[in-house]
């Protein structure tokens, strides 16, 4: 997967968890919500590294590299 489908991947799942979350402060013991939202944190988290790993890091603090600023490549995840 290349870089701007899989950030839009990521936008989709933030889309996602933030409807979900609005939806569970209203109904907070809804299970079938709770379980969504788990289970949409997990694969946002999981194309985050992905990204991260693939094309460098989405936020400052993301960043993996240990030998360099990373944070400071072209493109900014904004960009993209």
């Amino acid at each position: 997967m290349n870089a701007q489908a899989l950030m839009t991947k990521i936008k989709q799942y933030d889309f996602t968890l933030k409807e979900l979350n609005l939806y569970l402060d209203t109904h907070p013991n809804c299970r079938r919500a709770l379980a969504m939202f788990q289970k949409y944190r997990k694969l946002r988290e999981d194309a985050v590294k992905e990204y991260n790993e693939k094309f460098g890091p989405i936020t400052p603090e993301q960043n993996l590299n240990t030998q360099r600023w990373a944070w400071i490549d072209d493109p900014f995840p904004l960009e993209v």
